[in-house]
């Protein structure tokens, strides 16, 4: 394993190597597997359209797999393929809704897939067609399963998978050690104007009546996806007030007059060392201030505890870059988990209002995430062609 050492080493000793030339696939551990001699180079953001992205990495192909909103897709979702996390291939469209065997009709949004139970499943969020109030905003949770990261994946109910009396987007799933799993998600701003100093203060200087709010949940979920057990729990929000430490960057869609609407939305949940780790997104997903900060817990239903170091996550437009809108990350792993990657959408010049995706390394230690990003600048990192001894 002294080739292998030495290796890994390098990414620590050489700064801003390309998050995508870090993980190291687990054929290539095998002592005959031949890995051919390349030079992998990438630059952010890379070429895939996609807001909201999530990876999965495949174990049985050992291959990462890319979902997202848009990207191409009609009325679902699409994916791209990467055995390093530096060349991606367009799979194609996997999810097909809007039909007569689907709940959902439109705004399909934010798909997670997790292997599971010798399948795969997608939670996504879509506008559902049973809207009997005509709500503007009737967005819901759903499942739907496949046999390959490839699709194509049907819905495992003719319904969302729970009707919590509220708009709700943005699935997120962990599986904790224990074998049981956890949906997160966020209750949208739509129709929940909230009482708060930044609303008081918004109303004062006449900029907006009212500000709405999106809160992240947390529910224990059935072994088999088909419904929730319990109660969902609120576990983040934006802060009441304005001396909290949080508020001046979770309002910055207020203060800079984009929307009256703060949002905690986007989660990302993990678990490393025994600390569970929630990530978030803050402001409009639109707007130049979407940013990425983080709360920590000992218990996958909280509470949780924001970090001190927030946001991890934002644009550098002031720092002398050119991206912004940063958010909606996930995170994904080398495939022996010791190696994070941040992988989030953003804007740059070129992109304009379209968004993009980019990964960046990422660390969580001793309950503190460091994102090392976002970074734009073109990064390599050449592969050897000789064995790596087992």
């Amino acid at each position: 394993m002294r080739k292998l050492s030495l290796f890994t080493l390098l990414f620590f000793i050489i700064p801003l190597f390309c998050a995508a030339s870090l993980p190291i696939s687990s054929n290539l551990l095998k002592k005959e597997h031949v890995q051919p001699a390349t030079d992998t180079s990438c630059k952010n953001p890379l070429p895939v359209r996609f807001g909201d992205p999530y990876i999965l990495y495949d174990k049985k192909s050992a291959t990462y797999y890319m979902y997202g909103t848009g990207g191409g897709a009609k009325n679902g979702f699409s994916t791209y393929s990467s055995t390093d996390l530096v060349n991606w291939k367009n799979e194609g469209q996997v999810y097909f809704g809007n039909t007569a065997n689907t709940w959902g009709i439109g705004a399909f949004w934010a798909p997670e897939v997790y292997a599971a139970n010798g399948k795969y499943y997608m939670f996504y969020s879509a506008q559902s067609k049973f809207n009997p109030t005509n709500e503007l905003e009737n967005f819901k949770i759903g499942v739907a399963v496949a046999d390959s990261p490839k699709g194509p994946f049907k819905d495992i109910s003719d319904k969302p998978l729970f009707e919590p009396g509220y708009p709700v987007i943005d699935a997120n799933v962990l599986f904790d050690d224990d074998g049981r799993a956890y949906l997160y998600y966020s209750r949208c701003c739509y129709k929940h104007p909230v009482a708060s100093e930044i609303a008081t203060e918004a109303k004062r200087k006449g900029w907006y009546n009212e500000i709405e709010e999106s809160w992240v949940y947390g529910v224990e979920i059935k072994p088999d996806f088909s419904a929730v057990i319990g109660e969902p729990v609120l576990l983040l929000r934006p802060p009441v007030k304005l001396n909290d430490k949080q508020a001046e960057w979770e309002s910055r869609s207020v203060t800079a007059k984009e929307v009256n609407r703060r949002w905690t939305e986007g989660s990302f949940t993990f678990k490393r060392e025994g600390i569970y780790y929630m990530m978030y997104s803050a402001n409009h997903f639109a707007g130049e201030n979407y940013a990425v900060g983080y709360a920590t817990a000992g218990s996958p239903l909280g509470p949780f505890k924001k970090a001190e170091n927030n946001p991890v996550l934002q644009k550098n437009t002031d720092k002398g870059g050119n991206v912004s809108g940063t958010g909606h990350n996930s995170v994904t792993f080398s495939p022996d988990g010791k190696q994070m990657f941040c992988v989030y959408h953003g804007r740059t010049e070129a992109s304009g209002k379209e968004r993009v995706v980019f990964i960046d390394r990422m660390e969580a230690k001793g309950g503190k995430i460091i994102i090392f990003g976002p970074t734009t600048e073109a990064q390599s990192l050449p592969l050897s062609n000789k064995r790596l001894d087992n």
